[in-house]
Parts: structure tokens; sequence; C-alpha cells
């Protein structure tokens, strides 16, 4: 599926460590409850993932790695995992602040290492424009339909 001519330069990526998580988180983004996000400090150091830059607009994938929607930084900061905020835990759509840390420190532990003290990279996006996947097989049930169904 080809990108919008506006995007065709702007940097891709999907939330979460699978499919299902990609397309729980994308949903959250889609329903305007998410509006944050955060990753860890080493993941763009060893991976060479560009951090945020407040005005960047980026293309978020879904679990089939379609591009589903735009969203821009508005703003980012770098933190210790034990500095976030309950405020900015609650922005990111996925339960109150315990509910967060719990669910980061499983994802950090799965994806290369938890502490206290880790660097976040602590980002708040808007969503700026939806794009349309076309049909897709629904997973409820056994045929083809469009994301607004």
């Amino acid at each position: 599926m080809a990108l919008p001519p506006r995007y065709a330069d702007a940097h891709s990526f999907a939330f979460g460590d699978s499919p299902e998580l990609a397309d729980e988180l994308l949903a959250l983004v889609l329903a305007g409850t998410k509006t944050a996000t955060c990753g860890a400090l080493r993941d763009h150091e060893v991976d060479g993932e560009p951090l945020p830059e407040v005005g960047r607009r980026d293309v978020v994938l879904d679990g089939a790695g379609r591009p589903a929607c735009v969203i821009e930084t508005t703003e980012v900061e770098i933190v210790p995992f034990d500095a976030v905020t309950k405020e900015f835990a609650e922005a990111e759509g996925e339960g109150p602040y315990e509910a967060w840390r719990e669910g980061h420190i499983a994802f950090f532990s799965r994806n290369g290492g938890w502490s206290g003290d880790m660097k976040l990279v602590c980002e708040r996006f808007t969503l700026v424009d939806v794009l349309d996947r076309g049909p897709r097989l629904n997973s409820r049930c056994s045929w083809v339909c469009r994301d607004d169904e």
C-alpha cells in the first residue's frame, strides 16, 4: 500500500513488540486515548533509530505492517524510568500508573532488560492523519470488511 506523497520520506514504526500489541496500541491512538509513548534510549543508540523531534511526522504501522496513521511529535524528554510521571504514563492510554509501570517493566525486561534508572525517550504526539488501509480480513469473522465497519 503506497503512502500519500506528502509522507513518502516520513519515518515509519509500529508500537510494541508484536503484531497484536501494535494493533492494540494503534487502536488507542485512533481513539484519541494514547497521546504519548516511550522507548528505551539504548534502543535508539544501538539500532540507529532516530530520536523523535518536535514537529516531525511519523507513519504508524498496524500489526500487519500497513501504514495506518500519521502522528506529529509535540514534546520529547529523556528521563529515567522511575521519574516518569503519573500524568505522562496515563497519556500513554494503557491504564492507570501502576498498570503502565507493570506493563512497561515486562516490555523492557523482554526487550533488553529493565532497571529503574534506565533512560526513556518520552514523546507526546498528536494524531494528524488517518490513512486508508483498504479492506482487511476481520479477525472476529471470516469475511473481508472495511476498517470503519
